[in-house]
């Protein structure tokens, strides 16, 4: 049985301590500096570039500084929610470990593997942006 595959799981050690990182990541205003996909957002919205023009979203980040959990659930136009779960801790080397479990996309699930697969490559390019930006931050 072939079954699809339906998220991946990425991380980053970032030279930065987990506080400063934590604050960084949580704040959704934030996303437009790291992400390709996020145009603007704040604590209850974003507009989101997709393949197929902007969209504006809902948001809800849910976050949990003590355990350094950072998740957001995005309510598509038509209702359903995708969401993106991630941590901060704090790494042997007293540097920020990112991790980040993407979630295939709400889409029917034909669409699933090719838009997982876009999004991988795309969040390997964002974590390195975000490394690259908290190392100065």
């Amino acid at each position: 049985m072939n079954k699809i595959k339906n998220f991946d799981v990425q991380s980053v050690s970032i030279q930065t301590s987990k506080n400063k990182a934590f604050e960084y990541i949580s704040n959704p205003s934030n996303l437009s500096e790291w992400t390709n996909a996020f145009k603007e957002a704040d604590e209850k919205s974003a507009l989101l570039i997709t393949p197929n023009g902007e969209m504006k979203i809902g948001l809800e980040i849910k976050t949990n500084k003590e355990l350094g959990t950072i998740d957001w659930y995005m309510t598509m136009p038509d209702g359903s929610v995708g969401v993106a779960y991630s941590r901060v801790v704090i790494g042997s080397d007293n540097n920020a470990i990112y991790s980040f479990i993407l979630i295939a996309p709400p889409v029917p699930l034909e669409q699933i593997e090719g838009t997982l697969s876009e999004q991988i490559v795309q969040l390997k390019e964002e974590l390195q942006k975000l490394q690259a930006i908290l190392v100065e931050y």
